[in-house]
């Protein structure tokens, strides 16, 4: 129910919202359970049909920090365990998503015999290996998210690195891990011609647009894009400007952020602050008019597991240039519907982003093939489908253990 964009709430987010939401619309009863973070919030929301979200008061009634939530999570589990017994038909599964809600899952599977589900949705191993000490997560977070992966009845791999850094830096089994991705809605974004989503948002009709997506947070590498941006402007003489939508919704408070002052320092130190727009953040319904707009899609990120921006961006029908990590190296195919480049190489950026440039027609093909291959792929409704079969897998080895072996009784 957080608007995606501000600095903890983004692709998990949407991942939860419209997976849900799929899951409704096949006739699943779907029960979201997150923690109260505000005085008022009603616990007990009925979001939309067969979806009840359920505000958990596990701490104090403001934002927290992710990375401040663990000594949160036993209170959490034993709310949600009440809840549960509560109910007039029990819990089918627990699909749980992020590595501490894995720790509410496990309690229920313990305490009712609730089989789960995770999407770990980043992994700390990894997250540790691309930020180091600016990595401000606990060290119990390894050890829990091993301990979730032997005791998980299915773990969700939102793409191959994904399932690859799972076996080799925690030994998941790898019998046990099922690949599904992340996606987009076709009811909430599709492609618009260029000048209507650029007479909408005000933007010049005949300037070379890129657009950078996303949480105003220093691992998304939206310095690396407006490194790029100057590099465009500079050495290939190309009229670019930079859009960068996310964040707070008052770009100006953004500023505020030491994140949010850093890239406009940064911005006005290589010369291109009048040329870079921070717009804060959009709502859902907006984004289309955004990525139509632009001439092409930009995320560069030192380690993404999934990344939802580039399947939004491809399904309107936009070329993305993204960095060759995680999920987006399985989304873009190189070549193909954009390029992929190394983290934290603006170089290679203003490259790709000059080809673009000056090869229109290889852009609209570009955008053209990115569209059918998110179409293919990456509907949140073959998500749903993946995901009940992921599901229905758990319940069965559920329902085999739960049945005794009578030939090893004879």
């Amino acid at each position: 129910m957080a608007p995606p964009g501000s600095i903890d709430s983004g692709g998990q987010n949407v991942y939860v919202g419209c997976l849900a939401r799929e899951l409704a619309r096949s006739g699943y009863l779907v029960d979201i359970f997150t923690r109260r973070d505000a005085v008022g919030q009603r616990q007990l929301v009925h979001w939309s049909d067969n979806i009840r979200v359920i505000h958990v008061p596990a701490g104090p009634a403001h934002f927290i920090p992710k990375e401040q939530m663990l000594s949160h999570m036993d209170a959490f589990a034993r709310f949600v365990t009440r809840f549960a017994r509560r109910q007039g038909a029990p819990y089918d599964i627990v699909h749980a998503n992020f590595f501490m809600s894995g720790m509410v899952a496990r309690h229920l599977k313990q305490a009712l015999g609730i089989p789960f589900v995770i999407t770990f949705h980043a992994l700390g191993h990894v997250r540790r290996l691309a930020q180091g000490a600016a990595d401000a997560f606990p060290p119990a977070r390894l050890a829990i998210e091993t301990a979730l992966m032997r005791e998980a009845d299915r773990i969700i791999a939102e793409c191959p690195q994904d399932r690859h850094d799972m076996q080799q830096l925690y030994g998941a089994p790898p019998e046990r891990i099922a690949l599904a991705p992340c996606g987009f809605d076709p009811r909430e974004l599709w492609p618009l011609p260029a000048g209507v989503a650029r007479g909408t948002l005000g933007l010049a009709p005949d300037k070379f647009i890129v657009l950078q997506l996303g949480r105003m947070v220093p691992r998304k590498g939206v310095d690396n894009v407006i490194r790029a941006l100057a590099l465009l402007r500079g050495r290939h003489a190309i009229d670019a400007e930079l859009l960068v939508v996310g964040g707070g919704p008052d770009p100006q408070a953004d500023a505020s952020t030491d994140e949010g002052a850093r890239l406009r320092a940064l911005a006005a130190g290589l010369g291109v602050a009048e040329h870079v727009t921070f717009t804060g953040r959009k709502e859902r319904d907006q984004l289309r008019y955004y990525y139509s707009a632009a001439d092409v899609f930009v995320t560069t990120p030192w380690y993404e597991p999934f990344g939802i921006t580039p399947v939004e961006a491809m399904a309107c029908a936009r070329p993305v240039v993204g960095a060759n990590v995680g999920g987006i190296k399985s989304t873009v195919v190189d070549g193909e519907t954009g390029f992929l480049v190394a983290p934290r190489d603006p170089q290679a950026v203003a490259r790709r982003l000059t080809v673009l440039h000056d090869n229109p027609a290889l852009a609209h093909v570009m955008g053209e093939c990115g569209l059918r291959r998110a179409y293919q792929h990456y509907t949140w409704r073959s998500v749903a489908e993946q995901s009940v079969a992921i599901y229905a897998a758990a319940l069965a080895d559920a329902a085999a253990r739960a049945i005794p072996n009578l030939s090893s009784q004879e």
